[in-house]
Protein backbone atom coordinates (compact mmCIF):
# COMPACT_ATOMS: atom_id res chain seq x y z
CA UNK A 1 0.00 0.00 0.00
CA UNK A 2 1.26 3.73 -0.80
CA UNK A 3 2.40 5.69 2.21
CA UNK A 4 0.20 8.42 1.34
CA UNK A 5 -3.01 6.60 1.44
CA UNK A 6 -1.24 4.93 4.86
CA UNK A 7 -1.62 8.44 5.88
CA UNK A 8 -4.95 8.90 5.21
CA UNK A 9 -5.96 5.54 6.91
CA UNK A 10 -4.27 6.72 10.31
CA UNK A 11 -6.37 10.23 10.37
CA UNK A 12 -9.21 8.09 9.50
CA UNK A 13 -8.58 6.01 11.71
CA UNK A 14 -7.22 8.20 14.77
CA UNK A 15 -10.66 8.85 16.64
CA UNK A 16 -10.93 5.39 17.52
CA UNK A 17 -7.39 4.89 18.61
CA UNK A 18 -7.53 7.83 20.56
CA UNK A 19 -11.03 7.08 22.58
CA UNK A 20 -8.56 3.53 23.33
CA UNK A 21 -5.66 5.12 24.37
CA UNK A 22 -6.92 8.57 26.27
CA UNK A 23 -5.83 8.51 29.56
CA UNK A 24 -8.32 8.50 32.01
CA UNK A 25 -8.36 9.74 35.95
CA UNK A 26 -11.27 9.32 38.65
CA UNK A 27 -11.36 11.73 41.97
CA UNK A 28 -14.10 12.09 44.30
CA UNK A 29 -16.07 15.13 45.06
CA UNK A 30 -18.68 16.23 47.50
CA UNK A 31 -19.22 11.93 47.08
CA UNK A 32 -19.90 12.22 43.48
CA UNK A 33 -17.21 10.30 40.96
CA UNK A 34 -15.53 12.91 38.06
CA UNK A 35 -13.55 11.25 35.51
CA UNK A 36 -12.02 13.47 33.64
CA UNK A 37 -10.72 12.00 29.87
CA UNK A 38 -8.45 14.59 29.52
CA UNK A 39 -9.95 15.56 25.94
CA UNK A 40 -10.09 19.35 24.82
CA UNK A 41 -8.79 20.64 27.94
CA UNK A 42 -7.36 23.51 26.09
CA UNK A 43 -6.97 24.93 22.68
CA UNK A 44 -4.28 27.18 20.76
CA UNK A 45 -4.39 29.20 17.82
CA UNK A 46 -1.55 29.79 15.26
CA UNK A 47 -0.48 30.90 12.66
CA UNK A 48 1.85 29.70 9.84
CA UNK A 49 3.93 30.92 7.05
CA UNK A 50 5.96 28.48 4.51
CA UNK A 51 6.42 27.02 1.19
CA UNK A 52 2.30 26.32 1.70
CA UNK A 53 1.45 30.03 2.32
CA UNK A 54 0.09 31.83 4.83
CA UNK A 55 -1.57 28.98 7.22
CA UNK A 56 -4.46 29.59 10.80
CA UNK A 57 -5.21 26.90 12.27
CA UNK A 58 -6.53 25.46 15.89
CA UNK A 59 -5.31 22.59 17.62
CA UNK A 60 -6.01 21.22 21.22
CA UNK A 61 -4.51 18.29 22.79
CA UNK A 62 -6.14 14.91 23.04
CA UNK A 63 -4.28 12.82 25.40
CA UNK A 64 -1.12 14.02 26.58
CA UNK A 65 1.03 12.48 23.18
CA UNK A 66 -1.66 13.45 20.01
CA UNK A 67 -2.63 16.39 19.27
CA UNK A 68 -5.33 17.48 16.50
CA UNK A 69 -4.85 20.74 14.16
CA UNK A 70 -6.59 21.69 11.84
CA UNK A 71 -6.75 24.90 9.56
CA UNK A 72 -6.69 26.65 5.95
CA UNK A 73 -3.56 27.73 4.32
CA UNK A 74 -3.92 30.81 1.82
CA UNK A 75 -0.42 31.41 -0.45
CA UNK A 76 -0.86 35.44 -1.37
CA UNK A 77 -0.71 36.08 -5.21
CA UNK A 78 2.43 36.75 -7.17
CA UNK A 79 3.20 36.62 -10.52
CA UNK A 80 6.32 35.06 -12.14
CA UNK A 81 7.40 36.06 -15.48
CA UNK A 82 7.62 34.16 -18.47
CA UNK A 83 7.77 34.44 -22.65
CA UNK A 84 6.94 32.47 -25.94
CA UNK A 85 8.42 33.09 -29.45
CA UNK A 86 5.54 33.54 -32.57
CA UNK A 87 6.91 31.95 -35.74
CA UNK A 88 5.80 30.62 -38.83
CA UNK A 89 5.08 26.79 -39.54
CA UNK A 90 4.50 24.01 -42.46
CA UNK A 91 0.99 22.26 -40.94
CA UNK A 92 2.49 18.68 -42.57
CA UNK A 93 5.92 17.50 -42.94
CA UNK A 94 8.50 18.65 -45.85
CA UNK A 95 9.95 15.60 -48.44
CA UNK A 96 12.38 14.83 -45.36
CA UNK A 97 9.78 14.00 -43.18
CA UNK A 98 10.67 16.96 -41.16
CA UNK A 99 8.31 20.21 -39.81
CA UNK A 100 9.66 23.41 -40.39
CA UNK A 101 9.22 26.39 -37.63
CA UNK A 102 10.45 29.57 -39.50
CA UNK A 103 11.73 30.94 -36.04
CA UNK A 104 14.74 32.79 -37.83
CA UNK A 105 13.59 35.16 -40.26
CA UNK A 106 11.00 37.22 -38.15
CA UNK A 107 10.87 40.39 -39.64
CA UNK A 108 9.49 39.67 -42.79
CA UNK A 109 6.54 37.42 -41.85
CA UNK A 110 6.32 40.35 -39.44
CA UNK A 111 6.15 42.77 -42.61
CA UNK A 112 2.79 40.14 -44.06
CA UNK A 113 0.84 39.63 -40.70
CA UNK A 114 1.19 44.01 -40.67
CA UNK A 115 -0.07 44.66 -44.09
CA UNK A 116 -2.76 42.13 -43.31
CA UNK A 117 -3.70 43.23 -39.99
CA UNK A 118 -2.42 46.93 -39.38
CA UNK A 119 -1.07 45.69 -36.39
CA UNK A 120 2.96 45.35 -35.60
CA UNK A 121 3.38 41.81 -34.02
CA UNK A 122 6.10 41.40 -31.15
CA UNK A 123 7.72 38.43 -31.53
CA UNK A 124 7.82 37.00 -27.60
CA UNK A 125 4.36 36.95 -26.16
CA UNK A 126 5.09 37.83 -22.27
CA UNK A 127 3.10 35.98 -19.63
CA UNK A 128 2.46 35.83 -16.06
CA UNK A 129 2.33 32.75 -14.30
CA UNK A 130 0.26 33.08 -10.65
CA UNK A 131 -0.22 30.89 -7.92
CA UNK A 132 -4.19 30.09 -7.16
CA UNK A 133 -3.24 28.13 -3.72
CA UNK A 134 -5.32 27.32 -0.74
CA UNK A 135 -6.09 24.34 1.47
CA UNK A 136 -8.15 23.27 4.16
CA UNK A 137 -5.44 21.42 6.62
CA UNK A 138 -6.07 18.20 9.21
CA UNK A 139 -3.18 17.10 10.91
CA UNK A 140 -2.77 14.48 13.67
CA UNK A 141 0.36 15.17 15.65
CA UNK A 142 2.21 12.23 17.57
CA UNK A 143 4.44 13.13 20.62
CA UNK A 144 5.98 9.86 21.37
CA UNK A 145 8.65 11.23 22.97
CA UNK A 146 9.37 12.49 26.86
CA UNK A 147 9.62 15.76 26.25
CA UNK A 148 7.00 16.29 23.63
CA UNK A 149 8.95 19.26 21.56
CA UNK A 150 9.70 16.57 18.66
CA UNK A 151 5.95 15.43 16.75
CA UNK A 152 5.16 13.24 13.60
CA UNK A 153 2.51 14.02 11.69
CA UNK A 154 -0.12 12.24 8.95
CA UNK A 155 -3.17 14.44 7.93
CA UNK A 156 -4.03 15.62 4.55
CA UNK A 157 -4.67 19.10 2.79
CA UNK A 158 -8.35 19.67 0.61
CA UNK A 159 -8.33 22.29 -1.73
CA UNK A 160 -8.99 23.55 -5.20
CA UNK A 161 -7.45 21.12 -8.63
CA UNK A 162 -6.18 23.90 -9.70
CA UNK A 163 -2.69 25.29 -8.01
CA UNK A 164 -1.54 27.77 -10.49
CA UNK A 165 -3.07 29.72 -13.50
CA UNK A 166 -0.62 31.15 -16.45
CA UNK A 167 -2.02 33.96 -19.51
CA UNK A 168 -0.51 36.72 -21.48
CA UNK A 169 0.06 40.38 -20.41
CA UNK A 170 -2.80 42.55 -21.47
CA UNK A 171 0.26 44.18 -23.51
CA UNK A 172 0.29 41.25 -25.93
CA UNK A 173 -3.74 40.96 -26.78
CA UNK A 174 -2.90 43.22 -30.00
CA UNK A 175 -0.37 40.89 -31.57
CA UNK A 176 -2.61 37.65 -29.95
CA UNK A 177 -5.67 39.45 -32.48
CA UNK A 178 -2.96 39.86 -35.17
CA UNK A 179 -2.22 36.06 -35.07
CA UNK A 180 -5.96 35.05 -35.41
CA UNK A 181 -6.73 37.79 -38.07
CA UNK A 182 -3.46 36.41 -39.84
CA UNK A 183 -4.56 33.00 -39.53
CA UNK A 184 -7.80 33.38 -40.66
CA UNK A 185 -6.81 34.18 -43.70
CA UNK A 186 -3.72 31.50 -43.79
CA UNK A 187 -6.81 28.86 -43.79
CA UNK A 188 -8.74 30.34 -46.28
CA UNK A 189 -6.33 30.78 -48.80
CA UNK A 190 -5.31 27.01 -47.78
CA UNK A 191 -8.67 25.90 -48.45
CA UNK A 192 -8.68 26.91 -51.72
CA UNK A 193 -11.74 28.88 -51.47
CA UNK A 194 -10.49 32.13 -52.58
CA UNK A 195 -10.74 31.14 -56.07
CA UNK A 196 -14.61 31.04 -56.43
CA UNK A 197 -15.52 32.55 -52.79
CA UNK A 198 -15.84 35.81 -50.78
CA UNK A 199 -13.36 36.85 -48.21
CA UNK A 200 -16.36 37.73 -46.25
CA UNK A 201 -19.29 35.90 -46.46
CA UNK A 202 -21.73 37.89 -48.24
CA UNK A 203 -19.77 40.38 -49.52
CA UNK A 204 -18.80 39.30 -52.77
CA UNK A 205 -16.96 42.22 -53.49
CA UNK A 206 -14.19 41.44 -50.95
CA UNK A 207 -11.73 38.28 -52.74
CA UNK A 208 -8.32 36.95 -51.96
CA UNK A 209 -6.08 37.63 -54.49
CA UNK A 210 -3.88 34.37 -55.83
CA UNK A 211 -0.45 36.26 -54.82
CA UNK A 212 -1.66 37.39 -51.33
CA UNK A 213 -2.68 33.20 -50.76
CA UNK A 214 0.06 32.22 -52.65
CA UNK A 215 2.48 34.02 -49.69
CA UNK A 216 0.35 33.04 -47.49
CA UNK A 217 1.01 29.25 -48.34
CA UNK A 218 4.68 29.89 -48.53
CA UNK A 219 4.84 31.25 -44.97
CA UNK A 220 2.23 28.76 -43.22
CA UNK A 221 0.62 29.22 -40.13
CA UNK A 222 1.55 31.33 -37.34
CA UNK A 223 1.87 30.48 -33.83
CA UNK A 224 3.75 29.69 -30.53
CA UNK A 225 6.28 27.26 -30.27
CA UNK A 226 6.21 25.77 -27.09
CA UNK A 227 7.73 22.60 -27.84
CA UNK A 228 7.17 19.17 -29.78
CA UNK A 229 4.40 16.49 -29.34
CA UNK A 230 5.68 12.78 -29.12
CA UNK A 231 5.84 12.01 -32.31
CA UNK A 232 8.13 14.76 -33.08
CA UNK A 233 5.42 17.29 -34.52
CA UNK A 234 6.05 21.05 -33.29
CA UNK A 235 2.96 22.01 -30.94
CA UNK A 236 2.16 25.67 -32.38
CA UNK A 237 -0.69 27.22 -30.12
CA UNK A 238 -2.67 29.06 -31.12
CA UNK A 239 -4.34 32.00 -29.43
CA UNK A 240 -8.08 30.98 -28.03
CA UNK A 241 -11.30 32.54 -29.78
CA UNK A 242 -11.20 35.18 -26.96
CA UNK A 243 -7.32 36.57 -27.94
CA UNK A 244 -5.76 34.73 -25.46
CA UNK A 245 -3.08 32.16 -24.48
CA UNK A 246 -3.66 30.23 -21.21
CA UNK A 247 -2.97 27.16 -19.35
CA UNK A 248 -3.80 26.03 -15.72
CA UNK A 249 -1.41 23.58 -13.45
CA UNK A 250 -4.01 20.67 -11.58
CA UNK A 251 -3.48 18.36 -9.29
CA UNK A 252 -5.73 16.16 -7.17
CA UNK A 253 -8.25 17.82 -4.78
CA UNK A 254 -6.93 15.69 -1.73
CA UNK A 255 -3.62 15.77 -0.87
CA UNK A 256 -2.42 13.61 1.64
CA UNK A 257 0.79 14.66 4.24
CA UNK A 258 3.09 13.31 6.42
CA UNK A 259 6.32 14.61 7.93
CA UNK A 260 7.71 15.87 11.51
CA UNK A 261 8.00 18.91 13.64
CA UNK A 262 9.44 20.43 16.74
CA UNK A 263 7.55 23.20 19.20
CA UNK A 264 9.21 24.99 22.07
CA UNK A 265 7.68 27.53 24.20
CA UNK A 266 9.28 31.05 24.25
CA UNK A 267 10.24 32.44 27.70
CA UNK A 268 8.86 34.36 29.49
CA UNK A 269 4.95 34.34 28.41
CA UNK A 270 3.88 31.56 31.00
CA UNK A 271 3.60 29.02 28.47
CA UNK A 272 1.15 31.26 26.21
CA UNK A 273 3.30 31.03 23.39
CA UNK A 274 5.03 28.84 21.08
CA UNK A 275 6.75 28.75 18.03
CA UNK A 276 8.27 25.84 16.12
CA UNK A 277 8.57 24.29 12.52
CA UNK A 278 7.23 21.46 10.40
CA UNK A 279 8.76 19.80 7.78
CA UNK A 280 7.28 17.23 5.30
CA UNK A 281 5.57 16.71 1.70
CA UNK A 282 2.44 16.61 0.46
CA UNK A 283 1.40 13.95 -2.78
CA UNK A 284 0.32 15.46 -5.51
CA UNK A 285 -1.30 12.11 -6.80
CA UNK A 286 1.45 12.11 -9.83
CA UNK A 287 2.90 14.82 -11.43
CA UNK A 288 0.82 17.88 -11.90
CA UNK A 289 -0.98 18.46 -14.93
CA UNK A 290 -0.47 22.00 -17.05
CA UNK A 291 -3.19 22.17 -19.50
CA UNK A 292 -3.24 24.59 -22.22
CA UNK A 293 -6.61 26.53 -23.32
CA UNK A 294 -6.38 24.29 -26.39
CA UNK A 295 -6.44 20.89 -24.06
CA UNK A 296 -2.63 20.10 -24.28
CA UNK A 297 -0.83 18.48 -21.14
CA UNK A 298 2.49 20.16 -21.22
CA UNK A 299 3.41 17.82 -19.00
CA UNK A 300 2.39 14.58 -20.44
CA UNK A 301 1.73 15.27 -24.08
CA UNK A 302 5.05 17.58 -25.39
CA UNK A 303 9.04 17.07 -25.14
CA UNK A 304 11.47 20.22 -25.18
CA UNK A 305 9.13 22.53 -23.82
CA UNK A 306 10.56 25.71 -24.42
CA UNK A 307 12.14 28.67 -21.96
CA UNK A 308 11.67 29.53 -18.35
CA UNK A 309 8.09 27.29 -18.67
CA UNK A 310 10.68 24.20 -19.72
CA UNK A 311 12.77 25.10 -16.86
CA UNK A 312 9.59 24.48 -14.73
CA UNK A 313 8.25 21.47 -16.10
CA UNK A 314 11.57 19.69 -15.75
CA UNK A 315 11.51 20.47 -11.69
CA UNK A 316 7.24 19.30 -11.99
CA UNK A 317 8.75 15.79 -13.58
CA UNK A 318 11.34 15.51 -10.84
CA UNK A 319 9.54 16.50 -7.83
CA UNK A 320 5.60 13.96 -7.56
CA UNK A 321 5.62 15.96 -4.28
CA UNK A 322 5.21 19.28 -2.79
CA UNK A 323 7.90 19.60 -0.22
CA UNK A 324 6.65 21.28 2.47
CA UNK A 325 7.89 23.78 5.05
CA UNK A 326 6.55 25.29 7.67
CA UNK A 327 7.09 28.20 10.58
CA UNK A 328 4.44 28.07 13.46
CA UNK A 329 3.30 30.55 16.55
CA UNK A 330 0.97 30.00 18.57
CA UNK A 331 -0.97 31.46 21.52
CA UNK A 332 -2.81 28.76 23.97
CA UNK A 333 -6.25 30.33 24.60
CA UNK A 334 -7.20 28.15 27.59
Amino acid sequence: MKLPYLAAIAVVLSPTLLRAQSPVSTYISDNNVHIDRNIFNHMDVGISLGSTGIGLDVSTNVTDWVRLRAGIDYMPEFTVPMNFSISSYKEEPDVDGGYGVNEGNFNKLQELMYGITNIHVDERVEMQGRPTFWNFKFMVDVMPWSNKHWHLTAGFYLGSSKIATARNTIEEMPSLLAVNIYNHYYDFAKSGAFWDEPLIPGYDDYYMSPELAEKLIDKGAVGIHVGNFKDGRPYMMRPGSDGLVRAKALVNKFRPYIGFGYDNEIKGTSGRLTVGFDAGVMFWGGSPKVVTHEGVDLVNDIDNVQGKVGDYIDIINVFKVFPSVNFRIAYKLF
